[in-house]
């Protein structure tokens, strides 16, 4: 597999955008460098699944990134409506506990194998880069750093089938050595060194992430709200590429 190749898989592109026409006009232009596109909240409640299988035709991947956390019954229901859309690849909340991660893995696995598909891809997420130390301690009351909260719910996650986790660059690397080199680390909050924070508190470089360990990075408003998308995805490359 060559380089190019190489990062291309790694690339997830959020298609954090209102309209249908916004989003496939994204996947036009930059299905060549974009192995998954995202479609979580802000699309799906005003457009519904209407682009996945424009996605699957295009020739990329998706990722719902739907983030459930509900009962566990709930929760197994939606994964296998989920399946039944076409989707193999999309997460929940770790903090849901271990019978509903378990029961999101027999309900997607169940109706893969009904439509003769493969196991699907079901990463937990751990703690929303959001959410900063401080608001892990003195908002939610949780008596614990973040990489050691990040890490204990990765643990959580592995035992319960998912296929990996949702999680910081900064605890990629802890979580590959804890959980193994197939468990899947998937890091929002990746800003190129020339792109602006906005209301991320974790975040990291694509090429730290890469370094980290990390499977997936996504990306998002560096790329889409560039004047020159292409030029913007071709500096994430050179960047990537120097650590691989």
């Amino acid at each position: 597999m060559s380089i190019n190749e190489r990062i291309k898989e790694k690339i997830v592109l959020a298609l954090d955008v209102d309209t249908e026409q916004e989003a496939k006009a994204l996947i036009k232009e930059l299905k060549g460098y974009v192995g998954v596109f995202k479609l979580g909240l802000q699309f799906y409640t005003s457009n519904g699944s209407s682009v996945f299988e424009f996605i699957k035709d295009e020739g990329a991947e998706v990722f719902f990134d739907v983030k459930l956390h509900d009962i566990p019954n709930t929760v197994k229901k939606a994964s296998e409506n989920i399946i039944r859309k076409g989707v193999g690849f999309f997460n929940l909340h770790a903090t849901g506990g271990a019978e509903m991660m378990r029961q999101a893995r027999e309900g997607a696995d169940n109706v893969a194998k009904e439509l003769g598909q493969k196991s699907p891809t079901i990463l937990a997420v751990t703690l929303l880069t959001s959410i900063s130390q401080s608001v892990l301690n003195e908002e939610l009351k949780i008596n614990s750093n973040t990489k050691d909260y990040a890490l204990m719910l990765a643990k959580l996650a592995k035992n319960s089938g998912m296929s990996g986790v949702v999680a910081s660059a900064h605890e990629a690397a802890d979580i590959k050595s804890a959980c193994g080199s197939d468990f899947k680390v998937l890091c929002p909050g990746i800003r190129p060194q020339w792109s602006v924070a906005n209301e991320q508190k974790r975040i990291a470089t694509p090429s730290y992430a890469v370094s980290q360990g990390a499977d997936y990075l996504v990306i998002g408003r560096a790329v889409t709200a560039s004047s020159n998308k292409v030029d913007a995805m071709k500096k994430i490359y050179d960047e990537i590429e120097s650590v691989l």
